[in-house]
This record gives structure tokens, C-alpha cells and sequence, in this order.
């Protein structure tokens, strides 16, 4: 047969062979397209893409197509991807075959041009209205485009085609949005992409879900009580519930966890979130048993074990703590050296420092090497052996400058721990000669200088390091907290703290620096509840010194007392619980 007589190549077998060798000369990956599918709601239909029978032109291959076809492909290999895709998808507008429109798409992707990327995706949807994979890839781009309204109809049409993987596809569904800022917006889509499927409990997680991202936190917790009614053992549902509530009333989250426990013990995920949530409300001797419940669960797990660990330390338990710690050596636990570092330090409560020492002196290099280090320099203080303290920091220093800083507040700390505060005072003054300005030293310095009364210099200093550092916050609640302590400048001080809020609102010392302040300036009601907020946060003793205070003050003795007993059980020995007991309830 002469070349005349061959019948014409059709456009699917010249696209084949076209994107069979554009494979074969590595031409832009689909890694791109996938990426911005990754978070649509569904994956596909029940048959696999590559077996749907796609709608695919019955076209001849002219002259013109196969310019325009090795056009993009060669443009594409030789990194013009605007003029690849260009191409593409001009030949997808005149063919109409989805596979040229998905490439244009994937090319467009792989060139960062979202704007070309959207325009042949929605030809593709065109083309092809079947295709999962086609309104996954339009709806991952109107993400990163942030046209929700334009999206709320594919996602839809997404959630059609799941057929029995419907409820994944909801538990999923808020992924797709995760990328849009306006979470109000987005639950809103939810809510309406959600009403054909209200009778299914997962319709309700997805609603509670984009309502936790958006802070709607009892509309949420509405939504989880309906998924529950419709399955009322479902984990899931309980936690979601659980963590909407813990925004505005943690003390009832908990009890949601607890109910349900007691309907349903054999909840393993629920007990760990209950055991988690314990710790966080600083109830750890629960805490500490729940987690020993969830060791018969997950006997070999090393979260639960590490937890119970460290909850022993917080209660002293020393010989659980060192038992659980030793297991974790035994075992693959990751943060291996974490456990060598707290084996230590139970091994310094019990007074036995040579245990302590060789302990730290196996924490490799990393993250608890410095830590390490440091509490070796401690434990040779400890020992009588100040000297040799020193020494060791001093030699880390020469091998490591770059933790020169670190390093020199350690050595500075071990001298006052020795009551040798006029030592630390020189070294810290030497070192900030050799480096002036280093704000950690401006701020050590600035803080011994006070404690030796020499509060010209801490002033001089902390103005020094705020200039340096305006966003210091703690800088301005030192200085304003010296200066209401010593009831000088009143005005000030409360500027100074109320800058520090600005820059750490959640702080819990500089909370209790402006309760101070108002405490200062004759108002204690204000002043009691800045820190009974600061102590709700964080219960330290000092703290709990001002709290009482201001308690007693107040006339209210009894809470008074009640506060510094519990806060001194707590921190045995503090010198500031000591001193304000002593003085107002001796």
C-alpha cells in the first residue's frame, strides 16, 4: 500500500504517541495537578478514573493540530510552560478531548500560573461533567483561589458521585477549605453542601468541624449532640464536642469525656483526650491513673508510657517515674535522651548525684545535650564542687562558642546559687563588656543588679535592651514591675506593663505584674482579678503570694490562707510565700 493510500492518524492515537513521549522525555510531572487535588472531598467514583469511558472527539489529526501539539509539548520541554500551556489549551477549545484540557492544566500548574490553570480545568469540566478527577482539580484551584461561591456547586456535585464512600467524604470535606481564611464564609458553604445528607451523623461532624474553625464554638457543640443522637457511640463525635466546648468552659469538656467513658469504657481514643485534658487542668493524680488505665490498652505504647512517667515526677513518685523512664530506654522511644535527662534528674531528688552525673553524661549530642550539660555543672555545685562547676561550663565554651551566651548565665546562676552574687555580677559585667549590647546579658544583668539593689543599673539596662529589642516584652514588665514594687512612678509602670500585654497577652507574670500595679495604686478588686487570671494560668508561688495579699486585704482571710497553705504544699521552702505569710498572717 503507497503512502497515499494509508488512511489518516486519528487525533487520540497522535495524542497518545505525543504524550507517550513526552513521558519518555520527562515532561512536567503531574505532581502539580495532584497537589491541587489533594484536598477535595472526594477522590473518585467507584470505578477508576482510568476505566470510566471518557467522552473523547472522533477528529482526524490535521496538519494544524499536530503543529500546535508538538508546539506545547516541545515549549513545555524546554521550560516555557506559558506558551505550553497556552497551546494546550487553545487545542482543547478546538478539539473539545479532555485529556489536552487536563494537560493545559497540569502544565499551567507546573508554571505557577493559577489564573490559566482555572480557565482550562473549568474546559475540562466542561468537556467532561463525569469526570471526578476533572472537579477535583477545579475545586482544589477555586481554593487557592478563594472563590468559595463558585466552588460550593463542584464540591457538591462531588459529593454525588461518593455513592457508599459518602460519609468518608464528609468526614473529609472540611480539608477542602482549609486553605481559605474566611472560616465563616466556609462554614456557611458546609452548612448548605451538608443539607441533602442531614440524616447522617458524619453531615454533623463536618458542620461541628467547620464551626470549630470558625469559633463558633456553641453552634458546634449543637451539631456534635446531633451526630451523637444519631450515633451515640461514635468517638469521634464526643471529641469533636469535647473541643469546642474547652474554648469558653474546659471544666465541662471534661465532664463530656467523663460521661461518656462511663457509658462506654472501652473508648481508648476518648480515655487518652480525657487523660491529655486532665494534665492540662493540672489534675494529675487523675490524670496520672487514667493513663495507667490506658497502659493495659497500649502496654508497649510510648506516649502513654512517657506520660505516666512524667506525671509521676509531677508527684514525686520517683519510683514509678524511673520504672516508666527505663522502659522507654528498653524500647524505640524517639526522644530517647529526654528520658536519660529525667533519669537524672529523679536521681538528683534522690541525693544520688553520682547516678545523676552519669546519667547526663549519656545524653548525646542534640536537642538535651546543653540541658545536659548544664545540670551537670549544677550537680558538681551541688556537691561542693563549685570550682569544678565552673570549669565545665567554661570548657563547653571554648568547644562550643556558638553557646557562649547560654553558657555564661548558667555560670552566672551557679554562683549565685552559692550565694556568691557579687561574683555573677562581675562575670555578667565582663561578658557584656566583651559583647555589649547581647540582649540575654542586658536582661541577666539588668535582673541581678536589681536583686543587689543597684536599681539605677537596672534601669540603665533594661531602657538599653528596649531600645534594642522594642518587642521585648519582658523587658517593659521588668522595669514596670520594679517600679510598682517599689511604689515609685505608679503612672509609668502601668505603661510600661501594658506595653508587655500588648506584645504577650497571655503571659501569666506580666498578667500578674498589671494586678500588681493596680494593687499598687489602690485598687484591688481590678487588681484581683488580673491575678487570679495569671494564676489560673500558671500557679506559681510568687503568684500565689500576690494573690493571697490582695485576698487579705480584702478582708477575705480565710481564702487568703487557703491559697498560700496550697501554694506552699506545693513549692515547700519558697521564699516569697514565706515573707508575705510573715508578714500579713505570722
Amino acid at each position: 500500500m503507497t503512502d497515499l493510500l494509508r488512511p489518516v492518524p486519528s487525533l487520540s492515537a497522535a495524542l497518545a504517541a505525543a504524550f507517550f513521549l513526552a513521558a519518555c522525555a520527562q515532561a512536567p510531572a503531574r505532581a502539580p495537578a495532584e497537589a491541587a487535588t489533594a484536598a477535595a472531598p472526594a477522590k473518585a467514583d467507584a470505578r477508576p478514573e482510568q476505566e470510566r469511558i471518557e467522552p473523547l472527539p472522533k477528529e482526524e489529526l490535521t496538519g494544524q493540530i499536530l503543529y500546535q501539539l508538538l508546539l506545547a509539548e516541545i515549549a513545555g520541554q524546554r521550560g516555557n510552560f506559558a506558551l505550553s500551556a497556552a497551546a494546550y489549551l487553545d487545542l482543547a477549545r478546538s478539539t473539545r478531548d479532555p485529556r489536552v484540557a487536563r494537560r493545559a492544566a497540569e502544565i499551567a500548574l507546573h508554571g505557577r500560573d493559577l489564573n490559566q490553570a482555572l480557565q482550562a480545568a473549568r474546559l475540562w469540566v466542561n468537556i467532561d461533567p463525569e469526570s471526578p478527577q476533572a472537579r477535583q482539580m477545579l475545586a482544589g484551584l477555586l481554593v487557592s483561589a478563594n472563590r468559595l461561591e463558585e466552588l460550593q456547586p463542584h464540591a457538591a456535585k462531588l459529593l454525588e458521585q461518593e455513592g457508599d464512600k459518602l460519609g468518608e467524604a464528609l468526614l473529609r470535606l472540611n480539608r477542602l477549605f482549609a486553605r481559605s481564611p474566611d472560616k465563616t464564609a466556609v462554614m456557611r458553604i458546609v452548612e448548605q453542601l451538608t443539607l441533602p445528607y442531614v440524616g447522617r451523623a458524619e453531615a454533623h461532624f463536618a458542620r461541628a468541624q467547620a464551626a470549630l474553625n470558625a469559633g463558633a464554638w456553641q453552634h458546634g457543640v449543637a451539631e456534635a449532640d446531633k451526630a451523637l443522637a444519631l450515633r451515640p457511640d461514635w468517638d469521634m463525635a464526643v471529641l469533636i464536642k469535647a473541643q469546642l466546648q474547652h474554648a469558653e468552659a474546659p471544666a465541662q469538656a471534661l465532664e463530656t469525656l467523663r460521661a461518656f467513658l462511663a457509658a462506654h469504657p472501652q473508648a481508648r481514643e476518648v480515655r487518652l483526650q480525657h487523660a491529655r485534658s486532665l494534665v492540662g487542668a493540672r489534675k494529675y493524680p487523675e490524670a496520672r491513673a487514667e493513663f495507667q488505665r490506658l497502659l493495659v490498652d497500649f502496654p508497649g505504647n510510648a506516649e502513654v508510657i512517657y506520660a505516666v512517667a512524667v506525671l509521676s515526677m509531677q508527684l514525686s513518685d520517683w519510683t514509678t517515674a524511673e520504672e516508666n523512664f527505663r522502659k522507654l530506654l528498653a524500647g524505640d522511644f524517639a526522644g530517647i535522651d529526654t528520658a536519660r535527662l529525667n533519669l537524672g534528674q529523679i536521681a538528683e531528688e534522690r541525693k544520688q548525684y553520682d547516678e545523676a552525673l552519669r546519667w547526663y553524661g549519656e545524653v548525646a549530642p542534640g536537642e538535651q545535650y546543653l540541658p545536659a550539660q548544664l545540670r551537670i555543672a549544677q550537680v558538681l555545685a551541688r556537691q561542693g564542687q563549685l570550682d569544678a562547676g565552673r570549669r565545665h561550663l567554661q570548657e563547653l565554651r571554648q568547644r562550643d562558642p556558638a553557646q557562649a551566651v547560654p553558657l555564661l548565665l548558667a555560670e552566672s546562676q551557679l554562683l549565685r546559687d552559692a550565694g556568691q552574687a557579687d561574683e555573677a555580677y562581675k562575670l555578667l559585667a565582663a561578658s557584656l563588656a566583651a559583647q555589649p549590647g547581647q540582649p540575654d546579658l542586658l536582661y541577666e544583668y539588668a535582673m541581678l543588679a536589681e536583686k543587689l539593689g543597684r536599681f539605677d543599673v537596672m534601669e540603665e539596662n533594661l531602657r538599653r535592651l528596649i531600645q534594642a529589642r522594642p518587642e521585648n516584652a519582658h523587658a517593659y514588665n521588668a522595669l514596670g514591675y520594679s517600679l510598682a514594687e517599689r511604689k515609685l512612678r505608679l503612672a509609668e509602670a502601668e505603661q510600661l506593663i501594658a506595653k508587655a500585654l500588648e506584645l504577650a497577652p497571655n503571659d501569666p507574670f506580666i498578667i500578674d505584674s498589671m494586678g500588681w500595679v493596680l494593687f499598687r495604686k489602690g485598687d484591688p478588686t481590678q487588681a484581683l482579678t488580673w491575678l487570679q487570671r495569671a494564676y489560673s494560668i500558671r500557679p506559681d508561688p510568687e503568684i500565689a503570694a500576690h494573690v493571697g495579699e490582695v485576698l487579705w486585704v480584702l478582708g477575705r482571710h480565710d481564702e487568703a490562707k487557703k491559697t498560700w497553705q496550697e501554694a506552699a504544699k506545693a513549692n515547700p521552702g519558697n521564699a516569697a510565700l514565706a515573707e508575705v505569710v510573715r508578714r500579713l498572717a505570722p
